[in-house]
């Protein structure tokens, strides 16, 4: 991917400032968290369990409610607008479409009923064929298996129906939770190849929280990486994935030091130079 500038402004189809999050109004989850989303980029959200990147994703989509969670600080931007009241629906109808962790599909639905399920918080639009197969053009699999229950699909062909789903809404931004969750390597492989296809060919913009740092960086432009509810770091895609400290604690590449953090690592390492 090019590198490219992710500071926000005119060009910034999300904008997240400096929002805190606390669960059961006691529990702080995020604090003071700010990034942006370029229209038309993949961002990459990384870090440990933990860290808060889900939380992240459900503030954005103002679901935080159902886990009895509140943002009670900051503000989010979608295309300008501010999102504190919307429903959830209304933001899908907006464009925001959120692919949670787990899949979540329809079980005991057919793979087409699946589909057609996603469009129905979205007003004023007929479905047609074309939507279907715009789905199984990138999807060949979930064509093969669209009569059949979701219920029987593998965990990577629900993945597929998943992203198929956010596709079939048309949307502006989808964000992505942990597409790679339980997937073997090939799988895994395959489903983000088909992201940056999306990506590339329908300009959809994507926040994409991962705990493979390796792929997610593979197709992102830009990325951020969160400890405790904080970002610690943030450049290009290509710098981060070249960075020799976070080649070493979230790549696994080196075992220099033994750092619980990234904040400790760097801290190892001053040190070390100090001494040196």
């Amino acid at each position: 991917m090019d590198p490219i500038s992710n500071k926000g402004g005119d060009d910034a189809i999300l904008q997240v400032n400096n929002i805190e999050v606390v669960y059961n109004k006691t529990i702080q989850v995020l604090r003071g968290l700010s990034l942006s989303i370029p229209r038309g980029q993949i961002v990459a959200l990384l870090g440990s369990n933990g860290a808060g990147k889900s939380t992240t994703l459900k503030a954005i989509s103002n679901l935080l409610e159902i886990q009895d969670g509140a943002m009670t600080r900051g503000n989010i931007l979608f295309e300008g607008r501010d999102t504190n009241g919307l429903e959830p629906h209304d933001l899908v109808r907006s464009g925001l479409f959120h692919v949670m962790e787990g899949r979540h599909v329809f079980e005991d639905l057919t793979v087409e009923e699946n589909l057609l399920a996603a469009t129905y918080a979205l007003t004023g639009r007929k479905l047609a064929r074309a939507d279907f197969d715009l789905v199984y053009e990138y999807f060949p699999r979930l064509h093969e298996r669209r009569r059949g229950l979701a219920g029987y699909l593998s965990g990577g062909e629900q993945q597929m129906l998943a992203i198929g789903r956010a596709l079939i809404a048309d949307p502006k931004l989808i964000l992505l939770d942990e597409p790679s969750l339980g997937l073997s390597p090939v799988l895994v492989e395959t489903i983000f190849e088909i992201i940056a296809r999306i990506n590339a060919e329908r300009g959809v913009s994507m926040l994409l929280v991962e705990q493979n740092a390796s792929i997610a960086l593979a197709v992102a432009h830009y990325g951020y990486i969160m400890e405790n509810g904080k970002l610690v770091i943030d450049n290009t895609a290509e710098i981060l994935a070249t960075d020799p400290d976070v080649r070493e604690f979230y790549l696994g590449v080196g075992s220099e030091g033994d750092a619980k953090s990234f904040k400790e690592l760097k801290h190892y390492k001053r040190r070390k130079r100090w001494l040196s």
